[in-house]
């Protein structure tokens, strides 16, 4: 049985497999990360760190790339959508 890891996304708790990303649990919350600057929602794209369509704050960090990032903890995610 793989462990579990409790987070929050947006103020809400969420629960992944250890080694799972970012964007897998805020996936479970939203599929918008973020406003581009025309306010347009975005979500992932490529889901390998090259488009920046996933971008969150991560316990206070702003710019992290949600699918290139494992999720821990007690870690506190922010999207800006």
């Amino acid at each position: 049985m793989s462990a579990q890891v409790k987070l929050s996304v947006n103020g809400l708790p969420v629960e992944v497999p250890a080694g799972a990303s970012v964007a897998a649990a805020v996936a479970q919350v939203t599929m918008q990360f973020r406003r581009s600057v025309s306010d347009t929602r975005r979500a992932p794209l490529c889901g390998m760190g090259v488009c920046f369509e996933c971008r969150v704050q991560v316990d206070g960090v702003a710019h992290v790339r949600a699918c290139m990032t494992a999720v821990t903890e007690g870690m506190q995610v922010t999207t800006d959508a």
